[in-house]
C-alpha cells in the first residue's frame, strides 16, 4: 500500500533551508522507524510530503508508526494508477473504490492537482460526481455538508485515489528542537509534560528521584519506556535515577514542616541542572501546573526557579487536572498513572503556600548539600532502550519460564492486547493491570499466581508491588 504523509502545516511556513531541515529530519526518523519492522519498505521524500510504500501485510503496523510520530498532521493510503488525462479512466478507477460508499448518502467530490492539465479541478469533480449519479445509487450531492467525500489527485500522469484519510500526532519532527531532560514521577502530570515536549520534537530524557521504593521506579521506567516507544524512538535517550533517600532524610532534620515540600523542589531542580550538565542539556521540564498544589503557587513557583539557572518548561502551568488526565487517556498513559504505586515523601502539615524568599535563603542554608552532592554522583543512567533488559536482569521477583502445576497464570495486559494474542494456556486469568490491585485481593490466597505480561516489565512492577502490599504467593512468568 502506499501512504501519502502531510507535513505539520507549521513546517510548511518555515523559511526555506529550516523547512527542508526539518522535511529531512522526519524522512530520517521515519526510515528509521519503519526499517525496523520491514528493510523493504520505501520511503521517498518530496519538497512537501513524504511517501511511504509497503507491503500489504506490513499495513497495520505502518498506521501505527504514522499515527505516533511527530511532524505528521495527517496521512492518506492510497491506491495509485499511471494515467493521461483521460477522464473516463479516471471517473472509473475512482468508482472501482468509493462507489459503494455513496449508495444512498449525500456526497462530494473533492479532487486535487498538480502540474499542467488541460482541465481544471472544478472539472474533474463534475465529471467524476456525474459519473457516480450515471453508474451508482446516491441520495443527491451536497457540496457543504455531504455524507461521503470521495476525493482523489491527479499529479502530472499519476491519479492517486484517496480510500482513507487519517489523523497524524501533528508537531515538529523529533531531533529538529535540541533535547531536555524531563522530572518524570510517573503520574499523569509528568507524563503528559514528556509527551507534549516530545509531540514539539524535542528530544525528551528522563531523571527520576527515588524517594524510596523499587516498584515505584520499575512504575516510572515503564511508562518512560512506553512513551519513548510510541511517539520517541527514533531517537536514543536515557534514563536516569538519582536516590533521593537520604536527601529526603536530611530535609527532615534540616528544614522547616511548612517548607519542606518546596525545598524538595528546589532540590530536585539542582540535581537534575547538574545532570543536565554533563549531559549537555539546556532545558528541563516538570509537569507543574498553578495552584494544584501547594509547592506550585505563582510564588512558590518563583521560589523553587531560584533554585536552578536553567530554563524550566512547564507546559500544563495553566491546564486544570481533567483537562490533563484527558490528554493522558488519549495517549494511553492513564492506566499507568492510575496504576503507579505511591511514595509519600515529602508532605508538610502546614505546607506554605505564599513562601518567603528571605525565609527560604535561611532554610536552604540549614540543609547539608553534601548529601545532594552524595546523591547526585550515585546517579545511574541507561538506554531507554534497555529498560526491559535493565528491569528483568534485576529479577526483583523470580520470573519462572513454565508453569508449576497447581499455579495460575494472569495474563496482566491490556483488554485489547489480551484479545489480539491471546495466551496459549490451559488456566490463565485475565485481569489487567490496572484492575489487579482491586481484583487480586479477592482471589483464593491458597494458590499461586504468576504474572505475565508481554515484556516482563508490568508483570515485575506489579509483582514486586503485591509482595509489598503483603501478598507473598505470586511470582512473574515469562516464557521462552
Amino acid at each position: 500500500m502506499r501512504f501519502i504523509v502531510k507535513l505539520f502545516p507549521e513546517i510548511m511556513i518555515k523559511g526555506a533551508p529550516v523547512k527542508k531541515k526539518m522535511i529531512s529530519q522526519l524522512n530520517d526518523n521515519l526510515r528509521t522507524l519503519l526499517h525496523r519492522i520491514d528493510d523493504q519498505i520505501m520511503v521517498k521524500r518530496f519538497w512537501d510530503k513524504i511517501e511511504v510504500d509497503s507491503d500489504d501485510q506490513w499495513n497495520e503496523a505502518v498506521r501505527r508508526v504514522l499515527s505516533k510520530t511527530p511532524g505528521i498532521e495527517q496521512f492518506l493510503e492510497v491506491v495509485q494508477y499511471e494515467t493521461g488525462e483521460n477522464l473516463d479512466f479516471i471517473a472509473e478507477k475512482v468508482a472501482e473504490h468509493s462507489l459503494e460508499s455513496v449508495a444512498g448518502k449525500s456526497f462530494v467530490v473533492r479532487a486535487k492537482r498538480t502540474g499542467a492539465h488541460e482541465v481544471t479541478s472544478f472539472e474533474l469533480e463534475r465529471f467524476v460526481g456525474a459519473y457516480f449519479c450515471q453508474h451508482g445509487s446516491p441520495r443527491k450531492v451536497d457540496l457543504h455538508t455531504p455524507e461521503v467525500k470521495v476525493e482523489f489527485e491527479l499529479h502530472q500522469n499519476t491519479l492517486n485515489v484517496i480510500t482513507q484519510r487519517r489523523a497524524g500526532l501533528g508537531g515538529f519532527p523529533m531531533g529538529t528542537q535540541g533535547e531536555l531532560l524531563s522530572l518524570m514521577s510517573g503520574g499523569f502530570d509528568s507524563t503528559v509534560a514528556s509527551y507534549l515536549t516530545m509531540k514539539r520534537g524535542v528530544k525528551t530524557h528522563f531523571i527520576f528521584f527515588n524517594l524510596g521504593g523499587a516498584a515505584h521506579e520499575m512504575g516510572v521506567k515503564q511508562v518512560a519506556l512506553y512513551l519513548w516507544g510510541c511517539f520517541g524512538s527514533s531517537h536514543r535517550v536515557s534514563f536516569v535515577t538519582v536516590p533521593f533517600e537520604e536527601v529526603v532524610a536530611e530535609i527532615f532534620r534540616s528544614t522547616h514542616e511548612s517548607y519542606m515540600g518546596v525545598t524538595l523542589k528546589r532540590l530536585m531542580l539542582m540535581a537534575a541542572e547538574k545532570i543536565a550538565d554533563e549531559m549537555g542539556i539546556d532545558a528541563l521540564v516538570t509537569g507543574e501546573s498553578v495552584a494544584q498544589v501547594s509547592s506550585q503557587t505563582l510564588r512558590n513557583l518563583a521560589i523553587i526557579d531560584k533554585a536552578t539557572s536553567k530554563l524550566v518548561l512547564r507546559p500544563l502551568v495553566m491546564m486544570n487536572k481533567p483537562e490533563i488526565v484527558n490528554i493522558a487517556n488519549q495517549i494511553g498513559t492513564r492506566h499507568f498513572a492510575e496504576s503507579m504505586p505511591e511514595y509519600c515523601g515529602v508532605i508538610s502539615k502546614n505546607p506554605v503556600i505564599h513562601a518567603s524568599f528571605k525565609r527560604m535563603e535561611k532554610e536552604a542554608k540549614r540543609f547539608n548539600m553534601e548529601v545532594l552532592e552524595t546523591a547526585i554522583n550515585q546517579a545511574v543512567t541507561i538506554p531507554v532502550h534497555t529498560i526491559i533488559a535493565d528491569v528483568n536482569a534485576a529479577e526483583a521477583v523470580e520470573v519462572l519460564k513454565e508453569v508449576p502445576e497447581g499455579s495460575v497464570v494472569i495474563d496482566i495486559r491490556r483488554t485489547d492486547e489480551q484479545v489480539s494474542a491471546p495466551l496459549a494456556l490451559g488456566k490463565v486469568k485475565t485481569i489487567p493491570f490496572y484492575e489487579l490491585k482491586q481484583v487480586f485481593k479477592t482471589l483464593d490466597q491458597k494458590v499461586e499466581y504468576l504474572l505475565y505480561c508481554e515484556k516482563g516489565v508490568m508483570s515485575q512492577l506489579h509483582a514486586q508491588y503485591l509482595r509489598d502490599t503483603g501478598f507473598k504467593n505470586v511470582r512473574v512468568y515469562r516464557p521462552e
